[in-house]
């Protein structure tokens, strides 16, 4: 096993390769520990290189509606009509905060991600 820090773009494939090669290991094996500690560390790879951000609260609310199968005319009752919803959903009005709890409770999204800034189309 020579594992070494993933410091390149060309570690970074050796390490993709190597863990292809060795991925259906045994966890009980040589080779089964190697493929943890390189997942880990081309984890800590991609994190530092290649961050995936976040989605904007629209975006968040329409892929969880996708996930949960859930229409427009659902939302009525959280966004106080179906002119709200369309709003919302079209950036021209921002989301409140009675909306962001409502939509917390029923699409099962972190405020945190709800209260981000996002642009309106105005």
């Amino acid at each position: 096993m020579d594992i070494r820090p993933i410091k390149s773009e060309k570690d970074y494939e050796k390490a993709l390769k190597r863990l292809e090669n060795i991925f259906d290991a045994s966890p009980e094996s040589e080779d089964g520990d190697e493929a943890e500690i390189l997942s880990l560390l081309i984890e800590n790879y991609e994190n530092q290189y290649y961050p995936i951000e976040a989605p904007d609260p629209v975006e968040a609310i329409k892929i969880r509606m996708e996930e949960m199968n859930i229409r427009q005319k659902d939302l009525v009752e959280v966004f106080g009509g179906k002119s709200g919803v369309s709003e919302v959903l079209n950036r021209k009005k921002g989301l409140t905060v009675e909306m962001i709890r409502k939509l917390e409770e029923m699409l099962h999204l972190s405020a945190s991600i709800l209260v981000t800034d996002y642009q309106l189309n105005k």
